[in-house]
């Protein structure tokens, strides 16, 4: 296993406006929590510190946590990865940058700390074998990513790519399901 006591910057994706949804999906409120403050507290309790959120289409405030504001968020995904990466690689020693999207109401703070904690630098994490999020993304790649990420894609490319990337399997105590429409909602 990798230390996990090694800096891992947190990355909270959060900047879309929410198309299908509606409207944006970070102050979403499930069970009593904003989406948006949920994924922050599970980086946090996943061992995750500091912790950035980009967001976009909706500005508010977020507590515990570097806010972010992606002016370019109609770009897609990729250009929010780019300006988090810039950020984690320009303010932090983070070894790590572990990268989750606000719209994952089922992950758990123990799913956090697995994929952090996995064996190779990039790590993946899969829900019953489809891959997911949290990914977590090496310092040493950052400058490479910055530079090529685009689109709504985020680091998929790059990551299918790579044969030395480790699946993590957190299906028995996470759920990948995310949020799309308002009836994802129910039961979340």
């Amino acid at each position: 296993m990798s230390d996990i006591s090694a800096p891992c910057a947190g990355v909270v994706l959060a900047a879309g406006s929410g198309s299908r949804f509606g409207e944006p999906k970070a102050p979403l409120e499930v069970d009593g929590e904003r989406l948006v403050d949920r994924s922050v507290r599970l980086l946090r309790e996943g061992g995750c510190d500091p912790i950035f959120v980009i967001l976009g289409a909706w500005e508010g405030s977020v507590d515990d946590a570097l806010v972010i504001v992606n002016h370019g968020w109609e770009e897609g995904m990729g250009s929010s990865l780019r300006i988090a990466l810039k950020w984690v690689n320009a303010t932090t020693e983070a070894d790590y940058a572990l990268i989750t999207l606000v719209d994952l109401p089922g992950l758990t703070s123990q799913s956090v700390q697995r994929v952090a904690a996995a064996d190779s630098g990039i790590a993946v994490a899969t829900f019953d074998g489809e891959r997911g999020h949290p990914v977590r993304i090496p310092r040493e790649h950052f400058r490479e990513l910055i530079d090529t990420v685009g689109g709504d894609e985020g680091a998929r490319s790059f990551v299918s790519q790579r044969d030395d990337v480790v699946l993590v399997e957190i299906g028995d105590i996470a759920s990948g399901k995310d949020i799309d429409v308002p009836s994802d909602v129910v039961g979340s």
